[in-house]
């Protein structure tokens, strides 16, 4: 499965030697979605770990990335394989600064946080 997507390059870690053959680089893109942007992390493996050297966070980028998922140990795991990243169409280097896309403060005041109701035992938790 084949997917694309657009975002700010939020983060990217060094690239860690798994074995002596093989290679991991992780890194996190920012996406709009409504008024909360999602960040996801993606990986690039072996030779296409060095795609990202072009790259600075803050970019504007496109993604194409694979949809991965095996169980190990009863747990299921979930990777987006990152495979080709290039310049997101419109964007001009790098655009760190505030963006239309993204408020500058995505999260909401304290203050407009619903009242408790004083009951614990109701917690979905």
């Amino acid at each position: 499965m084949s997917f694309e997507v657009e975002g700010r390059l939020h983060r990217v870690f060094p690239t860690e030697s798994r074995s002596e053959k093989f290679q991991t680089r992780e890194f996190v893109l920012e996406v709009a979605d409504g008024n909360y942007p999602q960040l996801i992390k993606f990986q690039a493996v072996q030779d296409r770990c060095s795609m990202l050297d072009r790259f600075n966070e803050g970019d504007q980028v496109k993604v194409s990335f694979d949809l991965r998922g095996r169980e190990w140990n009863g747990k299921y795991l979930t990777n987006l394989n990152a495979w080709r990243m290039e310049g997101a169409s419109g964007s001009s280097g790098n655009q760190r600064g505030g963006s239309d896309n993204f408020p500058s403060d995505p999260f909401p005041e304290y203050k407009d946080a619903p009242m408790d109701s004083g009951n614990l035992d109701t917690l979905p938790f």
